[in-house]
């Protein structure tokens, strides 16, 4: 299958696939945002490595937008990031962008994008859990398999393609900290899988589409967005810290319930003290799979699948809207 257009952009932020440690037998003690994306690129295209059949014809090129580790990322790099993104896929000869990132927030940049992108074409982004140095780099693999699958999407959507696994954004989360396939869908599932360069969709998959919440040209400077943080219930959960956090300002907090959703009464009772001082309080669950379904038991807002982080994403995007609605 050949690609029918001209080019893929693959933007650079860092994080483990550009890493590099002291040896080529170190796989776990590295620094993360080492090599270039251009770099990157010339282990996967170079001149002697011969491409999936899918980027026939098609022109990769690279910028780099950030260098870092992703443990952080701010808003700032998303902001520009985001930016980026718009400029690259209003381009008529760009079908899509890749973008390689660090595992740590990749589930929380992939989402913010999928909210903030109104492009009807693809953005997929990839990492590694090797640094680039590493003997068995799985970095210019997981690359390979996101430029195939770039190539070969159709429309709006926000992917992840990392171990030979398709995930979408709405849905994936980092659910190991050192295996290669470090990355799942819960419930949901991968999207499909690259074999040997051939994608293979699960037959029972339908793409969500979730609406942006805030305009890419809307998004204020970094530090005009919004104070949201995430607050667990756990054994003797209670409500020091949140108040604390309301006198200082907090605009938003997002609870990771246990189960379905659950809070203990005492932080219960200081979530709809703050609710009443104007903080927006949303519910999550601190479960790994399935969504908090809302019952009468449910004081607050819910935030169906998406888990505690997206859903402060979710929440930080939505402050942002109404605030320039007013």
């Amino acid at each position: 299958m050949q690609a029918n257009f001209q080019k893929i952009v693959v933007l650079g932020t860092g994080g483990t696939i550009a890493g590099e440690s002291r040896s080529a037998n170190e796989g776990l003690a590295y620094t993360a945002g080492q090599r270039g994306v251009a770099q990157l690129l010339e282990a996967v295209a170079g001149k002697t490595h011969s491409l999936p059949e899918s980027l026939a014809g098609c022109q990769i090129e690279t910028e780099q937008v950030a260098q870092l580790d992703s443990k952080d990322m701010d808003f700032a790099t998303w902001i520009d990031l985001a930016k980026r993104c718009e400029q690259h896929l209003t381009q008529a000869d760009v079908g899509a962008l890749v973008i390689t990132h660090g595992t740590d927030t990749l589930e929380e940049t992939a989402y913010f994008l999928s909210r903030v992108m109104t492009s009807e074409k693809p953005i997929v982004l990839t990492c590694a859990m090797r640094p680039a140095n590493f003997k068995d780099a799985d970095g210019p693999q997981n690359l390979r398999d996101a430029l195939n699958v770039a190539a070969q999407l159709k429309g709006r959507g926000v992917w992840m393609v990392a171990a030979g696994e398709i995930h979408h954004s709405q849905f994936v989360q980092k659910v190991h900290p050192t295996r290669l396939n470090a990355f799942d869908s819960g419930e949901h599932g991968a999207a499909g899988k690259v074999i040997s360069d051939q994608i293979r969709w699960s037959p029972s998959w339908t793409s969500p589409l979730p609406e942006p919440l805030l305009d890419v040209a809307k998004l204020p400077s970094a530090e005009n967005w919004p104070w949201v943080e995430i607050i667990l219930n756990h054994v003797q959960a209670g409500n020091r810290g949140l108040n604390c956090w309301v006198a200082a300002g907090l605009q938003g907090v997002v609870v990771a319930g246990t189960g379905n959703g659950a809070m203990s009464e005492t932080l219960k009772q200081a979530l709809q003290k703050a609710q009443s001082h104007g903080v927006l309080v949303r519910v999550a669950s601190r479960c790994s799979q399935g969504p908090v379904i809302a019952t009468e038991n449910h004081a607050f807002e819910t935030s169906g699948n998406l888990n505690a982080v997206k859903t402060r994403v979710a929440l930080m995007l939505d402050i942002l809207s109404k605030q320039q609605s007013h």
